[in-house]
């Protein structure tokens, strides 16, 4: 979901056989700490490689040399230039949804959409994102792995704590959401598709302010007019007397026959 702006120091957790995406065993001779900021430097020395060279550009003798270490400490934490992509992307993607989708479950619902949406827009369009996407594309026909690890990490994980915060609301009847999940979807794409996806294949302009103001407002507009509780009719608080009750306020009616009018007299011969 974003660049590659900083990276996560996280621990690393055990790699399953044979499968390169996930991460690699901590160094058993190493603190956890030192571990930390070994993988944090190679990462953003990684970064700065394949953002200069693309995917196949890329090679693991140059991010050693940019990372500052060896390339035997650089296999000793990834195994592949594979597997240290999709750790890139995992962990920027990770740091980006987390960011982006940080939503105060007290927030009023409008102002928290459309907070988010502008977040949302404005890390898809950096740069640097827009790069790596077109690398992931790349690459994800011969490694899917990646293509997999980049919507996991990203669009999915932006979705859950979307779909977290919509599912609080709808349980305070803020909101009425039968399939919150796919509602979070659509927001989702609703707010980046028309700004994003134009850059994302070679168009190099980026959307202005007003741009983006007028998609977020549109998106945020569409969400509340199919998900915002409507008022129940029970909800009106002075309904309309019944109508034995009317009847009994209105003037009762004479049921006696009125007299009939006198004739008329007949003039005189």
């Amino acid at each position: 979901m974003s660049s590659f702006p900083n990276v996560a120091r996280q621990q690393p957790a055990p790699r399953a056989p044979g499968n390169w995406c996930a991460r690699p065993e901590p160094l058993p001779l190493a603190s956890s700490g030192h571990v930390k900021e070994k993988r944090w430097q190679i990462l953003r020395g990684a970064r700065e490689v394949f953002l200069s060279s693309g995917f196949d550009g890329a090679s693991m003798g140059e991010i050693a040399r940019v990372a500052g270490v060896s390339k035997g400490t650089l296999y000793v934490y990834f195994a592949s230039k594979e597997e240290l992509f999709a750790a890139l992307v995992t962990e920027e993607c990770k740091r980006t949804a987390e960011a982006c989708f940080d939503l105060d479950p007290d927030a009023d619902v409008r102002e928290a959409l459309t907070a988010t949406g502008h977040s949302y827009i404005r890390a898809m369009l950096e740069p640097g994102h827009i790069r790596t996407v077109r690398m992931v594309i790349g690459v994800a026909e011969k490694l899917p792995e990646i293509g997999r690890a980049y919507v996991q990490a990203g669009q999915e994980a932006g979705v859950s704590r979307l779909t977290e915060w919509l599912s609080i609301k709808d349980a305070r009847r803020e909101l009425a959401i039968n399939d919150v999940e796919l509602a979070a979807w659509q927001f989702m794409i609703g707010c980046h598709a028309m700004l994003v996806m134009p850059m994302i294949f070679g168009d190099e302009t980026q959307p202005d302010a007003a741009s983006i103001e007028r998609v977020v407002n549109h998106a945020v507009d569409s969400f509340l007019s199919a998900f915002a509780r409507r008022r129940r009719s029970t909800d009106v608080v002075e309904a309309t007397p019944p109508a034995e009750s009317q009847d009994a306020q209105r003037p009762a009616v004479s049921t006696e026959a009125a007299p009939a009018p006198k004739s008329a007299a007949k003039p005189s011969r």
